[in-house]
């Protein structure tokens, strides 16, 4: 199995930028997507031939926004966390393949001030509370996505200036610390790389000369349960893939052994 996150940052950019033809030659099972930027009408929306296309799509149009786009269709689909707050931005859609789940998540940015802050750290609460719940379904899970947050000093090029920024917060790490020292959660480039530093950043900020000079952060992750962390092959982030400010974070799995998982055999 090979997964893909890509934050879009717009899927009619990403697509101009030539994203379908890339996804369609790289050919992973699935690719998880956020801030795909459509309203509910669906306007802009495509994905590559040969997918199927999963969505959750916010309120106001423009903004956040979810999906998948699925070799398999998947045998069902989980919009939403149940919490109507951040369910309106469209921030969660999970799909579940044989006994594998798998999770796009665009976690919020705190950084345009503080009441954005408030929210991204209460729903970092709410989301580590629902990642125990899949995890205690009996399935395992894959979750992708940008989390907005730099786990340490490796996953960013400029950490002592930005120890009191949002992305970089001593609260926003501490969760982190958590998911992975407690909750049983693995961070799967992390897993492979334990050393990588700049050819681990998947985000560079659009002012100055960031991308070239690599002046980025490590924010979009995939997140496995155990099973699914065990069978972890390869992790790459494509850096020369420029869709987006983003880059696209691909992992690839070894086939199960026990042959239930259907995107595994």
């Amino acid at each position: 199995m090979k997964v893909v996150t890509l934050n879009l940052n717009g899927i009619r950019s990403a697509v101009s930028k030539g994203v379908l033809d890339w996804a369609a030659k790289s050919n992973p099972d699935v690719v998880c997507l956020q801030e795909v930027r459509a309203g509910r009408n669906g306007v802009g929306l495509q994905h590559p031939k040969g997918f199927h296309p999963v969505w959750h799509l916010p309120e106001r149009p423009g903004y956040s926004g979810v999906g998948l786009w699925c070799k398999q269709e998947p045998d069902a689909v989980k919009i939403g966390m149940g919490w109507a707050e951040a369910d309106c931005e469209a921030r969660v859609v999970a799909a579940d393949f044989g006994s594998t789940r798998i999770v796009s998540v665009y976690i919020p940015s705190g950084s345009s001030k503080q009441a954005r802050q408030d929210f991204k750290m209460k729903f970092l609460a709410r989301f580590r509370r629902w990642m125990g719940k899949q995890a205690r379904e009996g399935k395992e899970v894959l979750v992708c996505g940008d989390f907005n947050v730099a786990h340490t000093e490796k996953d960013l090029r400029n950490w002592r200036g930005n120890r009191k920024n949002s992305g970089f917060l001593p609260e926003e790490r501490a969760w982190m610390d958590r998911l992975f020292r407690r909750g049983g959660w693995a961070d799967l480039y992390r897993r492979l790389h334990p050393e990588a530093e700049g050819e681990g950043y998947t985000w560079w900020s659009n002012r100055g000369r960031a991308r070239e000079n690599n002046v980025g952060w490590r924010i979009d992750y995939q997140v496995a349960t155990s099973g699914l962390a065990s069978r972890v092959m390869r992790a790459k982030v494509h850096q020369e893939a420029r869709f987006s400010d983003h880059a696209p974070l691909e992992v690839e799995f070894a086939p199960s052994k026990t042959g239930r998982n259907l995107m595994l055999d």
